[in-house]
């Protein structure tokens, strides 16, 4: 969970170096709290109709809350591999680009300083 609440503190913070860790954990518990308000959505919808509003508000409201920590933490975990955070837009290539980018952020990063900064590791 520290790792989640890091990324949250460094919001728009697109420059630096995001380790594996950093992202994946990043990922893991957004990816839990993502399941979590879709249970909710769906209990609430379950007991009324007009509730399926209120699920629909809040899934939004935490999409709109998670969009720019989640794009800055991908990009600097590709800052990691020394690439630019130009390198998500390969994710638009169908099929292909999203394996790429999968294979880009399991890659481990470049040890000692990059383009991008200095080993996030090393501290």
């Amino acid at each position: 969970m520290s790792w989640y609440v890091e990324a949250i503190k460094k919001f728009g913070t697109f420059s630096g170096r995001a380790r594996r860790k950093e992202y994946w954990m990043f990922f893991l518990v957004n990816v839990v709290i993502e399941i979590v308000i879709g249970i909710i959505s769906g209990i609430l919808g379950s007991i009324s109709m007009d509730l399926v509003i209120v699920g629909t508000i809040i899934t939004g409201l935490y999409g709109l809350f998670i969009f720019v920590p989640a794009l800055a933490c991908v990009v600097r975990r590709l800052h990691d591999v020394n690439k630019s955070g130009a390198w998500i837009f390969i994710s638009l290539v169908p099929i292909v680009g999203a394996i790429w980018l999968l294979v880009l952020l399991c890659t481990e990063g470049t040890r000692g300083a990059n383009n991008f900064g200095e080993d996030p590791k090393a501290n």
